[in-house]
């Protein structure tokens, strides 16, 4: 009796916010070979910071550049939903949105491109990723690459916590330099002069939204801690974004919305007068 072996493709899609043409999305998809059939889907140019943006004002076009690779004039999250619900044969087994050119800490994550697609592909119900590499003028995104392909291997062997994708950050060192990982929080930024005024040749004032970030806060188990240590930076992030701690206290106001007024119990005057308060 002869046996035969079915190979089971392991398809894998990247995606970023820094456009098709970046060299970080070029190293991830290269180091991704080696875990699994590769598919490239991302914006045809730069779409930093716009955060979950659909685009429905206009059509999307989708262009095959290569075996498996596409650009598409829209957003992070317009690429993911494309890839995986036209583009694609089959949903993937891992989405990986990145590297991205810079580090999406904190607070960042509210804007991100980068990570929105992988929040895309979360809640498509694929495990995801988004991965970010700190800079300057130049970036390592082997390195970057390197740590990524780990993080990969282990969600493809483990899963991921339902409605859960991971932001991973990676420090501008060398593989060398690297002290290890650290699993994180989110930290909380403070920037200084955050709307930049100035004027045009015709005197008219414009704004750039800019500024210096001057200081972090909530610093228990802080990403940007961690990076500044010279840990990459691995930090769990869920969907559902509701403060459970706080629904008791917020069900307390349901009966005074229901009914427009305060019992004096809950409400006095100023001079200590019982009296009902209309909301």
């Amino acid at each position: 009796m002869q046996l035969f072996l079915l190979k089971v493709t392991m398809r894998i899609l990247v995606t970023n916010d820094d456009g098709i043409q970046s060299p970080g999305i070029t190293a991830l998809a290269k180091a991704l070979a080696g875990v699994g059939e590769v598919w490239v889907v991302a914006p045809d140019r730069e779409r930093t910071a716009v955060a979950h943006a659909v685009t429905l004002h206009k059509p999307l076009r989708v262009h095959e550049l290569g075996t498996r690779v596409f650009s598409v004039n829209g957003t992070p999250v317009d690429c993911v939903n494309l890839a995986l619900l036209k583009i694609m044969p089959a949903p993937p087994a891992l989405v990986l949105s990145g590297i991205n050119k810079g580090v999406n800490l904190g607070d960042d994550v509210m804007y991100s491109g980068t990570v929105s697609a992988a929040m895309e592909g979360t809640i498509l119900g694929v495990p995801s990723v988004a991965v970010s590499q700190e800079g300057g003028e130049a970036f390592q995104f082997s390195v970057g690459a390197l740590y990524a392909t780990r993080i990969a291997r282990l969600i493809l062997r483990q899963g991921l916590p339902e409605e859960t994708l991971l932001n991973v950050n990676i420090p501008n060192r060398s593989r060398r330099g690297i002290k290890g990982a650290r699993v994180t929080g989110l930290s909380r930024r403070r920037f200084e002069n955050p709307i930049v005024e100035k004027l045009d040749p015709h005197g008219r004032k414009y704004y750039w939204i800019a500024g210096k970030r001057i200081s972090w806060s909530r610093s228990k188990d802080a990403d940007h801690e961690a990076i500044e240590e010279g840990f990459v930076s691995i930090t769990p992030i869920r969907l559902d974004t509701t403060h459970y701690e706080a629904l008791d206290q917020f069900r307390a106001w349901e009966p005074i919305i229901t009914r427009g007024t305060m019992k004096s119990s809950a409400l006095r005057s100023p001079a200590g007068s019982r009296k009902r308060v209309t909301l």
